[in-house]
């Protein structure tokens, strides 16, 4: 191999081994697994720097934003099979497959218990029948018969009611369990729909819950309006202080969400992401309540309760939009994220209405 032949192999391997360490960080800076379909994705926007899928992703990354699954996804980055679940996932599926568990079983028992009461009741009602028969004959006899000669056999008719009476007694019973298993039932049915629809961090309803609620308001003709908030500078709090902290931070944006704007739907709509459907009141009032709340939001100074170590401002930015009669979710959600983006060009911690 000639000395430049070689030189050139070695800019080559020198060249790949800085994409490979470069890549690696994107995905480390983003929070994203390092599976094929993000590793794609990664050299897709490094490969080509001054393309217009990087330029997208800076100005969506700028002062330290993350990117998430939806940002990759309207990018046109795939987001597969083979990406693996997050530990919140991981645990709400955990749960979700327990209940389905325990609930198939539940079924199987309330199914077993109906067929074996349906065997007692055909049997209580032969035994029914057949009782009758025998009183109807006896009494037939006692009727026809001169005093003194057959009489009614009344020990037979004490056997025969004490019968019917145990088999009343078991299908009592038996229904008593089966009311018991119903609603329990019931109860793990309407368990299992709740996790469905509830975010485990924050306790609060999740993206499905709110698109299912948006399409439930706008069905019935009451003035909706959709909010979409994000946490500034998230990744800055998680790179700093872990994401335990985040964890807690995210808690206290959901709250303080929740309580600002109390008679309406907040929901964790993913990551850093808030998402918020105010129903029945104007667009400007419902700006100004998420108004209130960023406000009081940016007032708090937050601190480690374990060291007391300040954390400082954590503040959020938001757009806000109405819906037209019929509109649908995509459309309406996609010019309020417009919104907020617009906001955080503006500088963060401030409301954007259109």
């Amino acid at each position: 191999m000639t000395g430049a032949s070689a030189q050139r192999v070695a800019d080559t391997d020198e060249t790949s081994a800085q994409l490979f360490c470069r890549i690696g960080e994107f995905l480390r800076d983003n929070h994203l697994s390092p599976d094929p379909l993000h590793y794609a994705f990664a050299y897709r926007v490094l490969t080509d720097t001054h393309g217009p899928l990087a330029r997208a992703v800076a100005h969506l990354t700028d002062g330290g934003v993350c990117l998430s699954r939806r940002d990759i996804e309207n990018l046109g980055g795939e987001i597969g099979a083979l990406a693996p679940p997050t530990p919140t996932e991981q645990m709400v599926r955990a749960r979700s497959d327990g209940l389905v568990a325990q609930t198939q079983m539940q079924v199987e028992g309330f199914t077993d218990m109906v067929l074996a009461m349906r065997a007692e009741t055909e049997g209580f009602g032969r035994d029914l029948a057949a009782s009758a028969d025998a009183i109807l004959h006896s009494h037939d006899k006692l009727a026809h018969d001169t005093l003194g000669s057959e009489t009614l056999d009344v020990d037979e008719v004490v056997r025969i009611t004490t019968r019917m009476l145990d088999r009343v007694r078991t299908a009592e019973t038996r229904l008593e369990a089966a009311t018991h298993e119903a609603t329990e039932l019931r109860a793990r049915l309407e368990e299992a729909r709740d996790n469905a629809r509830r975010d485990p961090l924050t306790d609060l309803p999740n993206r499905r819950a709110f698109e299912e609620a948006y399409a439930a308001q706008v069905a019935t003709g009451i003035p909706v309006c959709v909010a979409v908030c994000d946490i500034d500078h998230f990744k800055r709090v998680n790179d700093r202080f872990g994401h335990m902290i985040g964890d807690r931070v995210l808690k206290a944006i959901g709250e303080a969400l929740r309580l600002g704007c109390e008679g309406h739907l907040v929901a964790r709509y993913g990551g850093e992401e808030f998402a918020v459907l105010f129903t029945g009141i104007p667009r400007d009032v419902a700006m100004a309540m998420l108004e209130n709340t960023r406000e009081t939001v940016a007032g708090k100074r937050y601190r480690l309760r374990e060291s007391d170590e300040p954390l400082g401002a954590v503040t959020f930015s938001a757009g806000l939009t109405g819906a037209a009669a019929d509109e649908q979710f995509g459309t309406v959600f996609a010019r309020a994220d417009a919104l907020l983006y617009a906001a955080k060009h503006a500088g963060r911690n401030r409301g954007k209405i259109g």
